[in-house]
């Protein structure tokens, strides 16, 4: 093929073969495309068709690490060389006998341990190497390969056909494979084929007049132009993924924020909560040891009215049993009015003291009350303070937040706006290209 027809993307440490690689194939119609030395896993990248490759006759895809072929390869029927080499291919699609111009095929260094029976389909093929292989059996219809010239395997290590047979070349296999198929065995040379197209050889134009080199000349640079078009879509869908890339950085940074500020939130009203608990706890515990108090003066006075009442009982006891002497009587009668004078005495005093203790107490109390209510509605004012803190701290990052959504908006619009924009451009730019074609391939046909 001429050099405008072959696409060369080797030793480039691929992963996978770029979607601008099968769109060029399928709007300048290649002939060639060398993809050896990579890395592919895999032939097809997502959201492309095998479909695009259907004019291609070369696919030399050697030194890679491709574990399978797609399913449908069947589906390039103009396909006339396939090079496999030193992969890591397990098995072939049944496919791969729709293939009825391939040629040469070879899959040469990988880990096959057999070839599917639809090779028989292979009516073209010339040359085909298994070598390095787990081969052990070459399937019977490959017998029904006529134009096959050229076979090479690991004779030592095949069981069918037996080595010997392996070892006398590939027209001695060809005799017992159609010997065990039941037919009649032809050499190739009565199986004649078209011959490969040359991939070295230069587009002459020696002998076109000057209005065809004239249309070469603008078809390639209209080529040109659209794959520098191609490469600037590229460019501009891997600005699109940046900026999606920073607009979830962005959400999730959003995010974290607002959870830490919900978390800060939890915190402040937890610490609330335990502050006002500890201070009923305080005020409970307080109130509690004022009617300790409280009881145990009161479990006195009672000790001492009894006391005293004790005491009476015995003096009218002793006034009873002495009250024959009149002397003794008198003396009894001034000390008992002298006792009682001292009783009246102790008793007002005691009232007194007890009125004292009582309010003396009930002013402690009445001074406790005031500072728990005081803590109290400190508390409460200090709780009020921080919600409200809390509230407008929650509304100015929901205002950032509203902030940010729409200038993530207006700038995925403005992308948006800027793809359909380019898709515009590329749509026009493919049909000014067409309409250029059309227009010279008229011009040619007119002059022919």
């Amino acid at each position: 093929a001429g050099a405008d027809d072959t696409l060369d993307i080797s030793r480039c440490e691929l992963s996978e073969v770029p979607y601008g690689a099968f769109a060029t194939c399928k709007v300048l119609q290649k002939k060639v495309l060398i993809i050896h030395t990579n890395n592919l896993t895999s032939l097809v990248p997502k959201s492309c068709s095998l479909l695009s490759l259907i004019t291609v006759k070369v696919l030399d895809l050697h030194d890679n690490q491709l574990a399978s072929l797609p399913a449908d390869i069947g589906q390039l029927t103009a396909l006339q060389v396939l090079n496999l080499e030193r992969n890591l291919l397990k098995s072939l699609p049944q496919s791969i006998g729709d293939l009825a111009q391939l040629q040469v095929l070879n899959v040469k260094g990988n880990q096959l341990r057999a070839l599917p029976g639809s090779v028989s389909g292979l009516r073209s093929l010339r040359a085909l190497d298994v070598s390095g292989n787990e081969l052990q059996e070459l399937p019977r219809g490959l017998a029904h390969a006529r134009s096959l010239q050229t076979l090479t395997l690991d004779a030592s290590a095949m069981t069918y056909p037996p080595p010997e047979i392996c070892s006398a070349g590939t027209e001695a296999i060809q005799q017992f494979l159609c010997k065990e198929c039941g037919i009649a065995y032809y050499p190739p040379s009565q199986h004649p084929l078209p011959t490969l197209e040359s991939d070295g050889g230069g587009t002459s134009v020696d002998g076109v007049d000057r209005t065809v080199e004239k249309y070469l000349e603008e078809e390639s640079e209209w080529q040109n132009k659209f794959l520098d078009y191609e490469k600037r879509k590229e460019r501009k869908t891997q600005e699109k993924l940046e900026f999606e890339r920073r607009l979830n950085v962005g959400q999730r940074e959003q995010a974290l924020l607002v959870q830490q500020l919900n978390s800060h939130k939890d915190e402040i009203l937890q610490t609330v909560r335990e502050e006002q608990q500890r201070l009923e706890q305080g005020l409970s515990k307080h109130q509690r040891c004022l009617e300790e108090e409280r009881l145990k003066l009161l479990q006195q006075l009672k000790d001492t009215e009894q006391g005293i009442a004790s005491r009476i009982q015995k003096l009218l006891e002793d006034n009873q049993r002495w009250g024959s002497f009149a002397g003794v009587a008198e003396v009894l009668f001034v000390g008992r009015i002298r006792m009682e004078q001292l009783m009246a005495i102790t008793q007002e005093e005691t009232e007194q003291l007890r009125r004292r203790e009582v309010a003396s107490a009930m002013q402690q109390m009445l001074a406790e009350t005031y500072k728990n209510k005081l803590l109290q509605t400190t508390s409460e004012s200090r709780r009020q303070d921080l919600v409200s803190q809390a509230c407008s701290s929650l509304a100015e990052m929901d205002q950032k937040f509203q902030q940010i959504l729409a200038w993530q908006q207006l700038d995925q619009n403005k992308a948006v706006s800027q793809i359909l924009q380019q898709v515009e451009m590329q749509k026009s730019a493919f049909e000014a290209l067409q309409v250029k074609k059309d227009l010279m391939h008229r011009q040619i046909r007119n002059q022919v």
